[in-house]
């Protein structure tokens, strides 16, 4: 070999197919979540597509020297197999860390092409150097951040690893010591300067029959002139359980760092009453930490039901505990992924939780053990009482379908098999006594279905009316008036018609939030995912927003519950309390 072979300069580095998909790729995995939020998943596979265009650039058109080419991809794996133990642990155990390769995509991508962009005149050995610097630089961005979980829409909700959650500043305020739940004494009863009503009745998840309601209330919808007030605000530990509320105390449950604590609050001013705690925490990466299910109240006591399994039931006055049970123990019931999320339900002298898919029922006195129904598929939804044909039952949505028992016994009266069928949305009854329940999986049903239930000669028949993909709730509750269903299709609101399940209109994006009906207005009261308050038309012609009002600013998933003229909203960061003006008023 002579000296013009040796000084014969290898060929340039061909850049421009690298530069231009990496460009696509973060336009797409930026852009296409801000323009159109429910695509989130669109922006990952446009990710992953641009980053498999990018990698076989690298490896075949790019020019690059053998060994930096294959140097890069075995330490790109290394790196992030080695991220994977160091990130934060809500990435590490959540469905960030599961899909950590997949989100360092395309940091990955541009480290690789803006490395090789700015070091093509570089020395091979600073090549080389800068390469691993650019590839751990792209990784260690995962291990200085933390999630406060993810959306309903899988955004997740990205912090620096050092500052504290809301949890955490809660717990270092002055003067939170812990209140003595087993002091003895009721408490003292208060003036209530914000003219709420001491009288109102809200029993529990949902309203007196769990169907989201609020039955006799007429509110003022000129929100331009007369926006809701804001009474009080609190902050609170995190959960996702609502209120109950019986005159002027409010009833919740949240997480206090190793304590799941059943909370007491003045309806009128927010001032805590008493806290119960148990010493248990649930936490999950995606949801966060604290408990699920909403306090039932009945004669006196409050019910409630812990993500771990602990059914309380407690003086509602002072917070004595009366009796209590754990329910994962009594079904031998491993903790659900997302925890146990059963709201209690009181009917005649037993009271009822679903652990995790199968029914258990106490005695509201005592706290023994009634009976144990049959296991079912996953499921996060509560235990409903409908009347159908005059008889009194428990319904159930599972993973498997929905399934009726007797009360008293447990006894099954009816199933109706639907394999992917919603595990966490309520079902609904409607006219003619036929039932409405939801399905919303990858892999069974999607969708709303009509089931006609009826008691004859032969016993109970649940059969199918209709199945329609008008309206597919995930996790959030929908509501039935007027011959129509409105709820959550994904992040965006819409009517059906209940006679064929034909979708009315579609319309609004209030992210995966909650919502009640005012049935006298034809109009729904809807909290958004972001804590924003917007008044709907509960009409079947036409979408139309009405008013909007900002009450919360994170994550909001907890149902609202409208008292008299107080309307109180919660999330696993805070809780409010507002005035609204009556109409007429």
């Amino acid at each position: 070999m002579n000296i013009d072979q040796i000084n014969v300069p290898r060929k340039p580095l061909r850049l421009w197919p690298g530069v231009v998909a990496a460009l696509l790729q973060w336009l797409v995995w930026l852009l296409v979540p801000a323009v159109v939020p429910h695509w989130g998943g669109s922006a990952v596979l446009g990710g992953l597509f641009f980053g498999l265009i990018i990698l076989v650039w690298w490896l075949f058109f790019s020019r690059a020297p053998w060994f930096e080419r294959l140097g890069a991809i075995v330490l790109m794996v290394v790196a992030v197999a080695a991220t994977s133990r160091l990130v934060h642990e809500s990435i590490a155990n959540g469905m960030m860390g599961m899909l950590l390769p997949i989100y360092a995509i395309p940091a990955l991508s541009l480290a690789l092409v803006a490395w090789a962009v700015a070091s093509r005149r570089l020395s091979s050995g600073l090549r080389r150097a800068s390469m691993v610097a650019s590839i751990l630089l792209a990784c260690g961005v995962f291990t200085i951040i933390r999630t406060g979980g993810f959306t309903g829409d899988a955004d997740s909700d990205l912090h620096w690893r050092w500052t504290p959650t809301p949890e955490e500043r809660l717990l270092a305020q002055a003067g939170d010591e812990p209140l003595d739940s087993a002091r003895g004494e009721p408490p003292a009863r208060s003036a209530d300067p914000a003219g709420a009503k001491t009288d109102a009745d809200w029993p529990g998840f949902r309203g007196p029959k769990r169907d989201g309601i609020v039955r006799g209330v007429r509110i003022e919808t000129d929100w331009s002139t007369s926006p809701p007030v804001e009474v009080w605000r609190q902050p609170i530990g995190p959960g996702w359980s609502s209120f109950a509320v019986r005159g002027d105390l409010v009833y919740t449950q949240e997480q206090r760092g190793d304590d799941e604590v059943v909370s007491c609050y003045r309806l009128s001013t927010g001032e805590p009453v008493w806290r119960h705690s148990d010493a248990v925490r649930f936490w999950e990466s995606n949801g966060g930490a604290g408990p699920r299910a909403t306090p039932t109240l009945s004669d006196g006591r409050v019910y409630t039901f812990g993500a771990t399994g602990i059914l309380n039931v407690l003086d509602a006055d002072t917070g004595t505990v009366v009796w209590s049970r754990n329910a994962a123990s009594d079904t031998a019931k491993k903790v659900p992924y997302w925890g146990f999320a059963s709201s209690p339900l009181v009917v005649d002298d037993t009271v009822i939780v679903a652990a995790a898919g199968q029914l258990v029922a106490y005695d509201r006195a005592t706290g023994d053990r009634r009976w144990v129904g049959q296991a079912r598929g996953a499921s996060y939804s509560s235990p409903h009482l409908l009347t159908i044909g005059g008889v009194a039952q428990i319904l159930l949505l599972s993973g498997d379908g929905a399934i009726s028992v007797a009360p008293a016994a447990g006894t099954v009266l009816w199933e109706h098999p639907w394999p992917g069928s919603s595990t966490i949305v309520q079902p609904a009854l409607i006219a003619q006594g036929d039932v409405l329940v939801s399905a919303n999986s990858d892999t069974g049903g999607v969708g709303m279905r009509r089931i006609a239930v009826s008691q004859g000669a032969g016993g109970w028949t649940a059969e199918e009316r209709w199945t329609s993909r008008g309206l597919k709730p995930y996790f959030n509750d929908f509501v039935a008036h007027g011959g129509h269903a409105f709820g959550f299709d994904g992040s965006i609101l819409a009517c059906i018609n209940l006679e064929d399940g034909t979708r009315k209109w579609k319309g609004g994006r209030y992210g995966h939030g909650q919502l009640v009906l005012l049935p006298d207005q034809d109009l729904l009261l809807v909290l958004s995912e972001d804590g924003e308050l917007a008044l709907v038309s509960a009409t079947p012609d036409e979408f139309t927003e009405v008013a909007r009002f900002p009450a919360m600013d994170s994550k909001t998933w907890n149902h609202p519950v409208l008292v008299g003229n107080i309307l109180l909203v919660r999330n696993g960061e805070e809780m409010a309390a507002f005035r609204l003006s009556l109409a007429g008023g």
